[in-house]
């Protein structure tokens, strides 16, 4: 199902946009990024597609569902799920209780339970090791590699990712794109990742957005942008040209 975002308009306070007719998609099974300078409203816009902030105009759909004012525990049975940029777990709870409270939306299922800690224990067997291990004890990359296998435990059909290498060590930033392409073609899911590390996360689309002051300023396949074209861009979106 493709994800479709029309003319949205959106905010945190009445009469100050930070998202301005912003529009976008995001087809089955491919990796689109979306990139740009700070403030540029890029997490607001996984936010809001999230249903995690309402837009004042504009429709977002999923499929063939309006979802722009469902609350985000029904966007979640509907097969997206949100990998914030904080890590997501229980710190005080083992690996697998957080990978449970990740299938909190059938949690009464227990053969469904069962089967995705199965598959999730297939996409990511280093938790397997770590299953009674609390979580507070994991390493930084450990900790990446959870906050994704819990917000994957329903096998979405679309993924939202916000920076999820920020604060990371280099190596454990590879570490955690490494984690997100397998799930995703473990899934055969869609994805849309935000990333300020530019030349790096766009290794992994297939489509790139940039956005700048709530829009989406370029757009295209992966193929249009090499370093170069990147750099250029970002420049001219940070002196307003």
């Amino acid at each position: 199902m493709n994800l479709q975002v029309d003319n949205v308009i959106a905010g945190y306070q009445e009469g100050i946009d930070i998202l301005n007719n912003i529009s976008l998609m995001v087809k089955p099974e491919s990796v689109a990024i979306i990139i740009g300078p700070n403030g540029a409203g890029k997490s607001t816009l996984l936010k809001t597609i999230y249903g995690f902030l309402r837009p004042r105009s504009g429709a977002i759909r999923f499929g063939d569902r309006g979802i722009a004012t469902m609350p985000p525990h029904e966007i979640k049975h509907l097969g997206i799920s949100y990998i914030p940029q904080e890590f997501n777990i229980f710190p005080q709870l083992t690996v697998e209780q957080n990978l449970r409270m990740g299938a909190w939306i059938f949690r009464n299922d227990k053969a469904r339970l069962a089967r995705q800690l199965d598959h999730t224990y297939e996409i990511f067997p280093a938790l397997k090791r770590f299953s009674k291990t609390r979580a507070n004890t994991l390493s930084g990359g450990q900790l990446r590699m959870l906050s994704i296998a819990k917000e994957v435990m329903t096998s979405p059909k679309l993924m939202l990712v916000d920076e999820p290498t920020a604060g990371l060590s280099p190596k454990v930033a590879t570490e955690a794109y490494e984690f997100l392409i397998q799930t995703q073609r473990a899934l055969k899911s869609a994805m849309l990742l935000v990333d300020h590390n530019m030349e790096e996360a766009i290794e992994l689309a297939d489509y790139v957005y940039v956005v700048d002051m709530g829009r989406v300023r370029v757009h295209g396949p992966r193929s249009e942008f090499d370093a170069a074209r990147l750099r250029q861009i970002i420049q001219d979106c940070l002196l307003g040209v």
